[in-house]
């Protein structure tokens, strides 16, 4: 068995989680932080974005896109309403509360 690279102050700062404060920016089924406004999508009220007209689709049509595990709590979090995070490679994480985000350490 290979042993894995030790982990340094160099290589914990990529896995640092920055809040997300514009969600438009962020494609809700590829959970990935674009840097520029993604499709809108309405559904029962709530605003959720994705990046194409198939993610488009998938948004409007399953609800299990839509939502996302916390993975502080591991409670179910709807998408539209979560704090978002994202990591230096553009990944996004969602929180049910700024609480969770605050302790989330990856």
């Amino acid at each position: 068995m290979a042993a894995s690279a030790p982990v340094t102050a160099s290589s914990t700062a990529s896995l640092a989680v920055t809040r997300v404060t514009a969600p438009s920016q962020v494609c809700m089924v590829n959970d990935r932080f674009m840097g520029s406004d993604q499709i809108p999508v309405s559904v029962d009220g709530k605003t959720y974005y994705g990046c194409c007209s198939s993610c488009k689709d998938k948004l409007m049509n399953n609800a299990a896109a839509r939502t996302a595990l916390d993975p502080v709590t591991q409670r179910p979090v709807d998408k539209a309403t979560a704090v978002i995070g994202k990591t230096s490679s553009g990944k996004v994480v969602y929180f049910e509360s700024d609480d969770t985000f605050a302790r989330y350490t990856p």
